[in-house]
């Protein structure tokens, strides 16, 4: 693609930023105050506050109100999930060795956040998902996604598909668990029995060698 002009290029990141960027703060907190807090525990004026916009900025951007905005936050913290799995993927070639890495980033984060951070799916969704079905049908579109891009490294590292559909399920659902469980008990040890097992368990249906990790 053609370069701009930095002229043109100014041009256009001043008359399209502060617009961009106001929209951008309110769904980060909207996704972060309810990661922490849930659906119900969440508020508009609260999201508004923390976004350090008015509420008339946060109806114009999200008419739905909170509704329209906990979709927003679960697409967002979606597609963050993708791009974690993404790049532990394209470090080990190995799904094994990469679903330990993806643990110990998720402990990480976890410890680094001072355990509030868990999951952004989760946390959002559960509650209100069988009340709002938008919110229902975006949780349920994450968590296909995820388990397809597992599903397709599996597959590319040899493992028959009606396995590495199954193993899939298995990875993202004890992903889960062990993130929530390390979350509750403030500890990484959750997480990092996960990442060992969960790659034992890969390289047991690669038919490689079982390594203690």
């Amino acid at each position: 693609m053609k370069k701009k002009p930095v002229s043109v290029e100014k041009r256009s990141e001043d008359a399209s930023g502060p617009v961009v960027a106001t929209r951008e703060r309110i769904v980060r907190a909207a996704s972060r105050l309810m990661q922490r807090q849930g659906y119900d525990g969440t508020g508009i004026k609260q999201i508004s506050a923390e976004a350090s916009a008015t509420l008339g900025s946060v109806y114009h951007f999200f008419p739905g109100g909170k509704l329209e905005l906990a979709v927003e936050a679960i697409r967002r913290g979606d597609m963050e999930f993708i791009d974690a799995l993404r790049a532990v993927f394209d470090e080990e070639k190995d799904p094994a060795d990469a679903i330990v890495l993806l643990t110990r980033r998720l402990a990480d984060g976890l410890r680094g956040s001072d355990w509030m951070d868990g999951c952004p799916i989760t946390t959002t969704a559960l509650g209100a998902s069988g009340r709002f079905p938008d919110i229902q049908a975006a949780a349920s579109e994450a968590f296909t996604r995820w388990h397809l891009l597992v599903f397709d490294r599996l597959c590319e590292a040899g493992i028959d598909e009606d396995d590495a559909r199954a193993l899939a399920h298995t990875v993202i659902g004890t992903l889960e668990g062990a993130e929530l469980t390390a979350q509750v008990t403030r500890s990484s040890a959750p997480l990092e029995a996960a990442g060992r097992h969960l790659a034992r368990l890969i390289a047991s249906f690669r038919g490689a060698p079982v390594e203690r990790v």
